[in-house]
């Protein structure tokens, strides 16, 4: 599992191990990955580093000097290093004079030609956006030229990834001792590019984690097999309640998901149940015992009844999605005594909170988190990055790390309320089921889209590929 710290846990990480090292040697540790990086992708895109035209943008904190330390070493090894400060007279003096020693030589202006820039402009202190001087270097870049981020692009907020005015767009961030929320989660990440992680010695409790991503081994562990005395039941049935006369598609994708997605049987409450069944006969008309519901695929407005009878089900496990989201009731919500997950997309998000949509799309850690508290359910915040909050407080956001824009098409969020409801019936918590439900959903889209467009049903008929691949 990948984890992510706070800049405040970071920060204390890097007293606690400066305090016992050399002064300078976690700097120079931190460089050190930084120029590995820059001459991987250097030998990568021209076939090696002597001759390389190499611009470091400068700021005046540690990641400027980090960044003059790793022009040095590339400096050393035969590239061309141009140092361009935001602020001349606050330069690292211990970097610059590295960089001199090593050949390397400092411009007022950022060169017309590059073959690499090395963003080092702020650190992950940084917050609203990049200030006039460094965003008048930033527009500077020579077009075509590679940026390679110092722990996180500058302007790009590390706690979480908003980016509140003009920010540097990389192709690879370097991040040091640990990933930073920021990196993981849009609109930060789409600014981030390629993330390497370089051990720098920082140790951190476990408690301290803010952001995880799933990995195949966590997701395997997670996934609830049948073994030998399995028979449907212990399986986990499903109950969907989706469809309408005008969207009878969306339960037909909701229950692929949930077939598809583990579950033992599924029982469809709704009136496209003839569409329903020409396409899965073994699907159960009408209620009756269920292990977990799915509520709110095209269901169309004036069913409300329909998503209270099921959160009225104290004990058995909810997922709510679409227009099962319409007037939710919070307290109705936080009043029930079994898993509660709650799907939405941003505009739907947007409505749960009475803010614009942008507002989520811009801050969506804190939108995932907000819905979580105020509802006292697990939330999964569909997007380009997908995040799971759970109510209890306290606990890590999870953020999804598979997928393909492809996802993007008509019907994926239903096939993904059906999963995410077949692992609720195999006994995951809310969290576990958004999150795992995320990843094997993200998995699904790759191998169905195979870089070329995709529609939800092939969606649900690769998630039997998305299992194997996470238990190979």
């Amino acid at each position: 599992m990948r984890t992510a710290y706070s800049v405040e846990t970071v920060r204390a990480a890097e007293r606690e191990l400066m305090a016992r090292l050399p002064e300078g040697a976690l700097m120079a540790r931190a460089a050190a990955g930084l120029a590995a990086v820059c001459a991987q992708l250097l030998a990568r895109r021209r076939g090696r580093v002597y001759g390389a035209r190499v611009v470091l943008l400068v700021g005046p904190g540690d990641n400027g000097g980090d960044a003059l330390y790793a022009g040095a070493r590339l400096a050393r090894r035969g590239a061309g290093v141009t140092a361009v400060p935001m602020d001349p007279g606050r330069m690292h003096p211990g970097g610059l004079a590295a960089l001199r020693a090593a050949g390397g030589r400092v411009a007022e202006a950022v060169p017309a030609r590059a073959d690499l820039v090395v963003d080092g402009l702020l650190g992950i202190g940084g917050r609203g956006g990049l200030r006039p001087a460094a965003a008048a270097l930033v527009e500077r870049i020579p077009a075509g030229a590679p940026v390679v981020a110092v722990d996180l692009p500058s302007g790009v907020d590390a706690d979480t990834g908003e980016v509140a005015g003009p920010a540097v767009t990389a192709e690879v961030t370097v991040t040091f001792g640990a990933y930073k929320p920021g990196l993981l989660t849009d609109p930060g990440a789409s600014r981030a590019g390629a993330v390497r992680l370089v051990d720098i010695g920082l140790e951190f409790p476990e408690s301290a984690v803010a952001m995880e991503a799933l990995q195949h081994a966590d997701v395997a562990r997670l996934l609830p097999v049948p073994n030998a005395s399995s028979d449907k039941y212990r399986r986990g049935v499903v109950g969907v309640v989706a469809g309408s006369e005008q969207y009878p598609g969306a339960a037909v994708l909701a229950v692929a998901g949930a077939l598809r997605g583990g579950a033992g049987a599924v029982r469809y409450v709704g009136p496209a149940a003839q569409a329903v069944l020409a396409r899965f006969p073994e699907v159960l008309v009408g209620r009756g015992r269920v292990q977990a519901w799915v509520v709110g695929p095209g269901l169309g407005s004036g069913r409300a009844e329909e998503v209270g009878r099921a959160l009225a089900d104290l004990d058995v496990p909810v997922l709510v999605d679409a227009d099962g989201l319409r007037g939710l009731d919070g307290a109705v919500v936080r009043g029930r005594r079994a898993a509660t997950l709650l799907t939405p997309h941003a505009g739907e998000a947007a409505a749960l909170l009475g803010v614009p949509r942008e507002a989520v799309e811009a801050g969506r850690l804190a939108a995932v988190r907000e819905l979580a508290e105020r509802f006292g359910a697990a939330v999964l915040l569909k997007g380009a990055t997908t995040l799971v909050a759970s109510g209890g407080g306290g606990r890590a956001v999870r953020v999804n790390p598979t997928g393909t824009p492809w996802l993007a098409t008509a019907g994926s969020g239903d096939v993904l309320s059906g999963l995410a409801g077949a692992l609720l019936a195999g006994g995951l918590s809310g969290v576990d089921a958004g999150a795992v439900g995320a990843y094997l959903h993200g998995l699904a889209g790759r191998f169905a889209a195979g870089g070329a467009p995709v529609v939800a049903q092939q969606v649900a008929e690769a998630l039997p590929e998305a299992w194997r691949s996470v238990r190979a």
